[in-house]
């Protein structure tokens, strides 16, 4: 394997290195933002209990209300009654007594429904602030933590990427812009190895006498499927699998649209 590949191998090592960095920092993060984000639902729930406690005491003030109006009724019925004539209009004012005596009984136990159900609110509320005080303190704490690991991670990747720069100098321009426009292109993989004969970037059998160049190391190959480049490490797990003259030539009109593509 000459020089340039291996310097190509080590500089793909070191962009999947920082590209972990990277994944790392944004992991402790999302972990402290949604910690965060968890503490500030159960003060919002806790606030939304509460004011369900509220709203139900204002509906026990007017099922109350609704229940003395009815016992008034009841005094004025009572009354008229004193002066009715008829039968029939003595009968009717039973029967708004009777009803009224019903909606007052209907009334307290709406009350003491709206009661226990404030009471529930409440005591929940209670319970999600004392949680929500219980989160932010240990979220306190988390955030110093996470704020270390950021910065440890972060002073490692600048050595990385100082490395890094200093092996680019290395490539030769052209090798390296064309590395670069890979990376990009396939998503942070630009250099791949092929184990059994195929290439651990798309997963296509590399033909042959292509393989076979790849195998000598004498010069960057590269994949005539996905165009990314090529190095070959002996696997004594993987034997060497043989190619049919369909798939290398299907392969390679597939190698040819992508790399048009690429050198566009």
């Amino acid at each position: 394997m000459n020089d340039e590949i291996s310097r190509l191998i080590a500089l793909q090592d070191f962009d999947t290195e920082l590209a972990g960095f990277d994944r790392e920092a944004e992991r402790i993060r999302e972990d402290l933002a949604a910690r965060e984000q968890s503490a500030k639902d159960r003060e919002t729930q806790a606030g939304q209990c509460r004011e369900r406690a509220a709203e139900l005491e204002k509906s026990r003030e007017a099922i109350r209300a609704a229940g003395e109006e009815a016992a008034e009724r009841i005094k004025e019925r009572q009354v008229k009654m004193m002066q009715v004539q008829t039968s029939r209009e003595h009968q009717a004012l039973l029967k708004e007594i009777e009803d009224a005596k019903k909606q007052i009984r209907d009334t307290e136990e709406q009350m003491l429904q709206a009661e226990e159900d404030a009471e529930a609110e409440l005591k929940r509320a209670a319970e999600l602030e004392q949680l929500c005080k219980g989160e932010l303190k240990l979220l306190a704490e988390a955030a110093k933590k996470a704020e270390e690991a950021v910065r440890q991670i972060e002073a490692r990747q600048a050595e990385v990427a100082v490395s890094r720069s200093q092996l680019a100098k290395d490539i030769p321009e052209a090798q390296r812009k064309r590395y670069d426009k890979l990376l990009v292109k396939r998503k942070g993989l630009a250099v791949v190895r092929v184990v059994a004969g195929v290439c651990q970037g798309c997963f296509m059998t590399v033909p042959p006498q292509h393989f076979n160049l790849v195998r000598k190391g004498g010069e960057v190959c590269s994949c005539p499927a996905c165009q990314r480049i090529l190095y070959y490490k002996p696997d004594p797990n993987q034997p060497e699998q043989p190619q049919t003259l369909r798939s290398q030539i299907e392969e390679m009109d597939e190698a040819e649209d992508e790399d048009d593509e690429l050198n566009e």
